[in-house]
């Protein structure tokens, strides 16, 4: 479809959008209502189907990869807003109830037949089709043979239009387990013992939850008995809960670990790579560097790594024999690294914690660009690809940082910015108590002074 053929069709679907909504107007019967409400889920539906096909065809020629991205639903929540879980349900509708295309051109039919059918016809939405999916991906289904699978394909597809998304599952869930009669093979064996620990950050970046099982004898022994002998109440007067006691002991013993035992950096102190590289090629935009442990670096993957690194001067002969090795020095200083920290709160872009950041020259250092805090920011791996390879362009306005778009994403390339979780107040007198924070939220106006 050229440029000109997407505006007519543009402006048909305004026309149309228009007409419904003279019809659904304040002055329309019930019996009109009910059917623009029919006559709109229809039409979200088609749409919906355009839309996601249009995923389908950008996943399967490696448009997003090509332009940076390593996830779809990343470049699906950049180009459109979307949340990660809805780019997340129209990609698996994507890859498995559209038809694709063979490199030859040969139409190939979807993975799910019966499911596209019935989405193509907007007789089901993306959910239903997505319920499908998961439904016919569990063991359970994986257990069933080719042609009982594909008989319950074609039940479960013909009544996503008669039941809810949740009824649906359900129903279908309750068809796939009377299919598998046998059920899983039996095993003998012990159960495989769990050891795992989730540690999740809430989303303003404040505090999180720490969730744990662990099986093996040995190593809850070893937790338990460090959290029970720090949460001994000191005192008779101690009313914390037991709860808060064992979360606090938990606390003292990490802080205790990271102050005085050999842990492995993490954020202020970077895994060290050596790189080989003649400092002035560096400076002049370099063809490409060395790593110690064999394999060659990009210039963008070489700026990419100088970014927050260590630097190690080799200085190599016209035969590439080692002259001169000098001493370490650290691109970003870890006084610098926490002033940004404490600036960005973690990724500038995402939010990720400041653990897993990198900083970022906003002008490329080999290109003169300072190193101090107005020319750096704190990215995540993911997000500081995009920046170096995705056609992201960051910048520095008011001291806090801002990310352009590429032009596929937003032609204006209007910045971006992550929310910041503080308020500005204006000038307010002092509080009465110099100890005393003042209310974010104030009752309401400040009675006049006599």
């Amino acid at each position: 479809m050229s440029t000109g053929q997407l505006f007519a069709a543009h402006r048909l679907l305004q026309q149309a959008i228009e007409e419904l909504a003279a019809v659904s107007g304040p002055a329309a019967g019930d019996d009109e209502l009910f059917s623009a409400l029919t006559v709109c889920e229809g039409a979200a539906r088609l749409l919906e189907r355009l839309s996601i096909g249009a995923v389908a065809a950008l996943q399967r020629r490696g448009v997003f990869a090509e332009r940076g991205y390593r996830s779809t639903v990343t470049a699906l929540g950049d180009l459109l807003g979307w949340e990660r879980s809805d780019a997340r349900r129209r990609l698996t509708v994507a890859e498995h109830a559209v038809e694709t295309v063979a490199l030859d051109g040969t139409a190939l039919p979807a993975r799910l037949t019966a499911t596209a059918t019935v989405f193509a016809a907007g007789n089901c939405s993306a959910r239903h089709a997505e319920i499908i999916a998961r439904v016919l991906d569990t063991p359970a289904a994986r257990r069933l043979a080719p042609d009982v699978w594909a008989a319950a394909e074609t039940q479960i597809a013909a009544k996503a239009g008669d039941y809810s998304p949740a009824d649906l599952h359900a129903w279908a869930t309750a068809l796939v387990d009377t299919l598998d009669q046998d059920g899983p093979e039996p095993d003998d064996r012990p159960p495989v013992p769990v050891n795992e620990l989730s540690v999740t950050r809430n989303p303003d970046g404040a505090g999180g939850r720490i969730k744990g099982r662990f099986d093996d004898p040995t190593m809850f022994d070893a937790i338990a008995t460090v959290v029970d002998a720090h949460s001994a109440p000191p005192t008779a007067d101690d009313d914390r809960s037991a709860g808060q006691r064992q979360a606090e002991a938990l606390a003292d013993a990490c802080a205790f670990v990271l102050d005085h035992a050999d842990v492995p950096a993490r954020g202020g102190e970077r895994p060290h790579l050596t790189v080989t590289v003649r400092l002035d090629d560096l400076e002049g935009r370099a063809r490409a560097g060395c790593l110690d442990v064999g394999g060659a670096l990009t210039p963008e993957q070489l700026r990419l790594l100088c970014c927050d690194a260590r630097v190690v001067p080799v200085v190599l002969g016209g035969e590439g024999q080692p002259l001169d090795v000098g001493r370490a020095r650290r691109v970003i200083s870890d006084g610098l690294r926490r002033a940004v920290a404490a600036r960005d709160r973690g990724c500038a872009r995402c939010g990720r914690p400041p653990s897993w950041c990198e900083i970022h020259h906003v002008i490329p250092w080999e290109s003169g660009g300072a190193t101090s805090i107005h020319n750096c920011t704190m990215l995540c791996r993911a997000c500081h690809r995009l920046v170096h390879h995705g056609g992201w362009a960051v910048l520095l306005r008011n001291g806090l940082p801002q990310f352009l778009p590429p032009r596929w994403i937003d032609h204006g390339r209007r910045p971006r910015s992550r929310p910041r979780h503080t308020v500005q107040l204006p000038d307010l007198d002092p509080p009465a108590h110099p100890c005393r924070p003042v209310d974010v939220a104030r009752p309401g106006p400040r009675p006049a002074r006599e």
